[in-house]
C-alpha cells in the first residue's frame, strides 16, 4: 500500500505540473471535439486505473488479514503486554506460574512462531504497534484484548505507543527481538533466571544502595529483597538494548544519568531524581550494569 500510494502521488503531481507548465504557454484552452475526446480518454484511463488499483489493494489487505487470522496455533507463544506512563510491561505466560518470565520495554519473539500478545493499560489508553510486523491494537484500562502476529526473518525492529498518552508519548518505544527458536528459549530460560550475584566490593556496594534506598520500592530484582511492582522490573536490565523505554542506549555512562536525575532525560515520567554521593553512585551503577 505505501509503495502503490507513493506512485500514485507521485504521478498526480506529475500530470498536476504538466498540466499547469501548459495552461502557462497557452492563452486559451483547447477549444473543440477533439480536446474534448482527449480529456474524456484520459479522464476514463484514470478512472479505470483508479479502480483497478483499489480492488488489488482490497484484494491484498484481505489476502493479508486471511493470513494473520490463520496463525492461532496451540504452539503459539503467549505474551502479556501492559502500558504504563511510560513504559511497557512483559509477562511470558505459562502454565506453571514459577516458569513466567517478566521483563520491561524489550519483546523477544521466535521466528516462523505464531505469537498472541494479550493487552491491557494500568491508566490511559495506549495502542501496541509494530509496523513490520502488525497493525495497531489499543490498550484499554480494564479491558484485555488480543492481536496475533508472526515473524519470518530475524532482527530488531521498534514497536511504538500510537495512541497519544501524555507527556512523553513520543519516548514510549519497545524494543523487538525476532531471533531462532533455540535463540529464544536460551533468552527466555535466562530470564526466567534469579539476578546473578554481585561479584565484586564494588558490585556489593551498589547492591546494598540499591536495597537501603528507595529503589527496591519500585523496582523488582528477582533473587533479592527488592519485590516493588509499580516500575520495571530490572532483573536482567543490562541485557537490554536501551532504558527509559527505548529513550536512552544501554550504556554506564547513560544509567548513571538516568538513575541521577531521569527528569533531564524524560520530563514528566515517575522516576524521582536520586541525588547519591558519587561512590554509591557509581557502585550502583556497576551493580545494575552486571544484572545480565
Amino acid at each position: 500500500m505505501l509503495w502503490v500510494s507513493a506512485i500514485v502521488f507521485v504521478l498526480t503531481m506529475a500530470f498536476v505540473a504538466a498540466a499547469l507548465v501548459r495552461g502557462l504557454r497557452r492563452a486559451e484552452p483547447d477549444q473543440g471535439s477533439a480536446g474534448e475526446k482527449r480529456l474524456s480518454r484520459v479522464v476514463g484511463f484514470a478512472v479505470g486505473a483508479t479502480v483497478v488499483i483499489l480492488i488489488g489493494l482490497l484484494v491484498a489487505s484481505v489476502w493479508t488479514g486471511r493470513s494473520v487470522a490463520s496463525l492461532h496455533a496451540t504452539s503459539a507463544v503467549t505474551i502479556e503486554l501492559t502500558g504504563h506512563q511510560w513504559w511497557w510491561e512483559v509477562t511470558y505466560d505459562d502454565a506453571v506460574p514459577s516458569r513466567r518470565a517478566v521483563t520491561a520495554n524489550e519483546l523477544h519473539i521466535p521466528l516462523h512462531r505464531p505469537v498472541v500478545i494479550k493487552v491491557t493499560s494500568r491508566d490511559v489508553i495506549h495502542s501496541f504497534w509494530a509496523p513490520n510486523l502488525q497493525g495497531k491494537r489499543d490498550l484499554i484500562p480494564g479491558y484485555i484484548t488480543a492481536i496475533w502476529l508472526q515473524a519470518d526473518r530475524s532482527g530488531f525492529f521498534r514497536g511504538q505507543c500510537a495512541e497519544f498518552c501524555g507527556l512523553q508519548h513520543a519516548h514510549m518505544a519497545l524494543d523487538i527481538v525476532t531471533e531462532s527458536e533455540a535463540e529464544f528459549q536460551r533468552w527466555l530460560d535466562r530470564t526466567r533466571s534469579a539476578a546473578p550475584a554481585p561479584q565484586t566490593n564494588e558490585q556489593r556496594r551498589g547492591h546494598d544502595v540499591f536495597m537501603t534506598s528507595r529503589c527496591g520500592g519500585c523496582h523488582t530484582i528477582t533473587g533479592s529483597a527488592a519485590r516493588g511492582q509499580v516500575a520495571p522490573d530490572l532483573t536482567h536490565v543490562a541485557s537490554r538494548r536501551s532504558i527509559g523505554a527505548g529513550t536512552l542506549p544501554n550504556t554506564p555512562e547513560h544509567l548513571r544519568d538516568w538513575v541521577h536525575d531521569p527528569q533531564a532525560s524524560k520530563p514528566g515520567n515517575q522516576m524521582p531524581p536520586n541525588p547519591l554521593p558519587a561512590d554509591d553512585l557509581r557502585a550502583l551503577v556497576a551493580y545494575l550494569g552486571s544484572l545480565l
